[in-house]
């Protein structure tokens, strides 16, 4: 019964997490899925198993996976991939939190 107290407790906390919205800005265009997003200034939340990325004028919906990390990071950073000759989005590790969010090509 404990297990399940816990079990519920604990999602009950990531589903809470999920709808908080995080800023990020990209220096250059980057494909996240099909989409490439332009430089500028971006706001990401995670739905269900998806992450919602959106500013004034783009929003995308992309499957992702939610990590966590030993440490906090100091700072939300974004890591590029260079393929195809263009820039794709595969992590965002956000500032303040052990939380990374992993998309996959």
């Amino acid at each position: 019964m404990k297990k399940l107290l816990l079990f519920a407790l604990a999602t009950t906390g990531l589903a809470a997490a999920g709808t908080k919205a995080y800023s990020f800005r990209l220096y250059e265009p980057a494909l996240l899925g099909a989409m490439t997003l332009a430089p500028g200034e971006y706001q990401v939340s995670v739905v269900d198993q998806n992450a919602v990325v959106r500013n004034a004028k783009t929003e995308c919906e992309v499957p992702v996976k939610v990590e966590t990390s030993d440490n906090k990071y100091g700072s939300t950073t974004v890591r590029l991939d260079h393929a195809d000759g263009k820039m794709h989005i595969q992590e965002i590790h956000v500032g303040g939190t052990k939380t990374r969010l992993v998309f996959a090509e």
